[in-house]
């Protein structure tokens, strides 16, 4: 299988698995991995026995070097999800290292094809965790689902009609396309329906930040977030109906007989026609006192209650 990613352009130096790329430099370390020499399949059968049998670290090096091609050549199959090529081509790497841990030369088969279920795979993984913020799919035939429906979607509108002025303006799929779909990958219309609308919506901040201009932007939080039952408001509501009246009987048995019935009568009393309790002059004249005695009698009654209601809560 030719796999290489494009020809030679310069000399080889003398230690080929010495080249090592400028660092933060994609196009430098492409053509770097692609001057490393391939192996023979006598070499790549004796690298690999040294690596099972003997744990030699240099044996899995080579092993590695030599197939970095293969990474770039498959990671660049990915770009169209918009992620870093490099992210990609480091991801591939990681599976190519896990192929030559696990590679058997006893099996009769080339590393290469052995090690591009793993680049992929490692690929697949990375793709799906950071396409969304949200995972588009979790299981298995999602997945499947998921890098096949793109794929062949993407066929679809290649091949649809286009307008004079060489613009597709098909965005969604058609009935007819979702059968044809579905019936390719063997799964049920609507799984290709479900997976379409994952893929075609995108991701929405709950809570923006505001814009550049101070004003503050608009955000599902707006109208998602329900205030009556908001954890918080719900404890401090739950607070409150305590404090209202396990608290406040308790507050009231810390006053005397005369303060608690002032307070009562001032606060607490509702009379059928909505109205409240007695007034300052009409306690005053039941106790035979002035108003003003009434009213520092209450001022001081409600200075202890919320003492003592501090104390309760």
């Amino acid at each position: 299988m030719n796999y290489s990613t494009g020809a030679a352009t310069a000399v080889a130096p003398a230690n080929p698995w010495a080249i090592v790329p400028p660092l933060g430099n994609l196009d430098a370390y492409i053509s770097a991995v692609n001057r490393m020499p391939l192996l023979t399949p006598e070499e790549e059968q004796r690298f690999a026995r040294e690596l099972r049998d003997e744990n030699k670290v240099e044996a899995a090096g080579k092993l590695v070097l030599s197939h970095l091609r293969l990474v770039v050549s498959i990671s660049r199959q990915y770009l169209g999800y918009g992620l870093p090529h490099g992210d990609l081509i480091q991801e591939g790497n990681v599976g190519l290292m896990k192929a030559v841990k696990r590679f058997d030369p006893e099996q009769g088969v080339r590393l290469v094809s052995y090690a591009m279920y793993w680049i992929k795979a490692e690929i697949h993984e990375y793709i799906l965790k950071n396409w969304r913020m949200v995972k588009v799919a979790t299981t298995k035939s999602q997945r499947k689902l998921f890098f096949n429906l793109r794929s062949m979607k993407q066929a679809f509108k290649a091949d649809s009609a286009m307008d004079e002025a060489g613009v597709t303006h098909r965005e969604t799929l058609s009935a007819g396309q979702v059968e044809t779909m579905a019936e390719r990958l063997n799964v049920k219309p609507e799984e290709v329906l479900e997976m379409e609308m994952r893929m075609a919506g995108g991701d929405v901040l709950l809570d923006p930040s505001p814009s550049d201009d101070g004003e503050q932007a608009f955000g599902p939080i707006a109208y998602l977030a329900d205030v009556a039952h908001e954890p918080t408001a719900m404890i401090e509501s739950h607070q409150r109906d305590v404090l209202a009246s396990d608290g406040i009987a308790t507050a009231l048995q810390a006053l005397d007989d005369r303060s608690r019935r002032i307070v009562e009568e001032r606060w607490l009393k509702v009379n059928d026609d909505g109205s409240g309790g007695m007034t300052l002059h009409e306690l005053a004249a039941e106790y035979h006192v002035s108003a003003e005695r009434i009213r520092q009698i209450e001022s001081a009654a409600m200075k202890k209650m919320k003492k003592a209601l501090a104390e309760y809560a």
